[in-house]
């Protein structure tokens, strides 16, 4: 009996493979729209919480401001409040379906490791773009003028410690969190727990290293609030640098590993959604 493996199980159809570019994007959008969607959602969820717990912790009206006058412990609690949501957005049904990476940066190194399908990458950072955005839009409309006020300005990610400071940083950071998902992730009896190692770190970041750079790792999310806070100078760092970071965190997985060694492009994948990436979960599972 000839076996089927999980790549040829999750690549197109050989009919679609010899069709026109038009017909095989328009073929797996159909296919997969629902994962595009739930990318779309769960970045624009990440940044109504952004939004909200900006507003609380730094608007100079806030009680809860006045409670905190630290700024380090007001930046601890919202890396908890941003790690939380990160953590529950993975486990969520949506994060399990999708994936989520809720991050273009995470994308495309999946696509870089031939994990996801080009067509499949390119909705991805089309829905993160636009949901980091519609977030932004929903969290103004309820939150009115406080979300403009110079302290919060849409929970913006600017380069507080200087432009070239603030692109290492990102780059830096996103490499040591791209390598710990690929670490993780990979691993038999760890891989369950990607996300909450995922989410650590973002609590450890925006606590020490946000005074940097802002601490974003994702350009859709520093795009979401910069496009209606009119911020784009210095936006390139956050386009630039998360990528590098995270490719070159994949290079070296690769070049002491073997891109045979990455599984699947999912943070969570004990459950029994529907995987639309160039899967070999099982054969982790079963060494």
């Amino acid at each position: 009996m000839q076996v089927t493996s999980m790549d040829e199980m999750t690549s197109p159809p050989i009919s679609e493979r010899a069709a026109s570019p038009f017909h095989l994007a328009a073929a797996t959008f159909a296919r997969h729209w629902p994962e595009y969607a739930m990318e779309a959602a769960e970045l624009g969820i990440f940044m109504i919480s952004a939004c909200v717990f900006t507003v609380l912790l730094q608007h100079p009206g806030s009680p809860v401001r006045s409670l905190l006058p630290d700024p380090f412990l007001r930046r601890a609690l919202t890396g908890l409040a941003m790690a939380g949501t990160a953590i529950a957005l993975i486990f969520s049904p949506w994060g399990k379906q999708s994936g989520a990476h809720f991050n273009p940066a995470v994308t495309l190194t999946f696509l870089r490791l031939k994990k996801i399908q080009f067509w499949d990458a390119l909705f991805y950072v089309l829905a993160q773009f636009t949901g980091g955005v519609l977030g932004v839009l929903i969290a103004a409309a309820f939150l009115g003028k406080a979300i403009a006020h110079p302290f919060v300005l849409y929970a913006a990610t600017t380069p507080a410690g200087g432009k070239e400071t603030a692109f290492l940083a990102e780059a830096l950071i996103s490499f040591f969190l791209f390598l710990t998902v690929l670490l993780v992730s990979n691993h038999r009896q760890f891989s369950r727990y990607t996300g909450l190692f995922a989410g650590s770190l973002v609590a450890l970041y925006i606590t020490f290293e946000s005074p940097l750079s802002g601490m974003s790792m994702n350009p859709a999310r520093s795009f979401g609030s910069a496009l209606p806070a009119r911020l784009f100078d210095g936006l390139w760092i956050y386009f630039l640098g998360p990528p590098i970071g995270m490719l070159l965190a994949a290079e070296l997985y690769v070049r002491f590993g073997s891109a045979r060694n990455v599984y699947c492009a999912k943070y969570h994948h004990h459950n029994g959604k529907r995987c639309i990436f160039n899967c070999r979960f099982g054969e982790l599972q079963d060494q």
